[in-house]
């Protein structure tokens, strides 16, 4: 199976504590999530995350509908969790979170491997544009609510 990768860095003006609680919280998901992709959160809003945490969604890509759940691999407050997709669209994703301290704010990086079904040119005509779009929304929306200070 061939796996991909996605790197991506932002900082922000906060502090890390701050930052981590704010992706600990399984509701932020949808906050981060362009409206294009219809992401809904089916997992209980109380839920706790630690390692063994299974989050469950709904979303719709390119006109399906799709159920997706992913496991948490991983859990270490404020410096990093992973979450594995146990069901959904890819044949492998892997997302690892990470926190890190930096010029008075925080440095929040991602890191997937992943692998689609349908091979290359999946990845590269449908996968690859759809992540690069999810993710550039994911850093201004996570630039409006740190910048300004609100989370709530």
């Amino acid at each position: 199976m061939k796996t991909y990768r996605l790197e991506r860095e932002l900082w922000v003006p906060q502090e890390r504590n701050r930052i981590f609680q704010f992706f600990a919280d399984p509701r932020n998901l949808e906050r981060l999530t362009p409206p294009w992709l219809h992401f809904e959160t089916l997992t209980a809003p109380e839920t706790s995350l630690r390692r063994g945490t299974l989050l469950d969604y709904r979303l719709r890509l390119h006109g399906f509908r799709l159920r997706w759940q992913s496991e948490i691999k991983r859990w270490d407050p404020p410096h990093s969790f992973v979450d594995r997709q146990t069901r959904g669209p890819y044949s492998f994703w892997e997302h690892e979170h990470t926190f890190v301290k930096k010029d008075a704010g925080t440095l929040v990086a991602d890191h997937v491997e992943y692998a689609v079904p349908g091979g290359w040119l999946v990845q590269k005509f449908l996968v690859s544009p759809d992540l690069e779009r999810i993710f550039r929304f994911r850093h201004r929306v996570l630039k409006e609510i740190f910048d300004s200070g609100t989370t709530s």
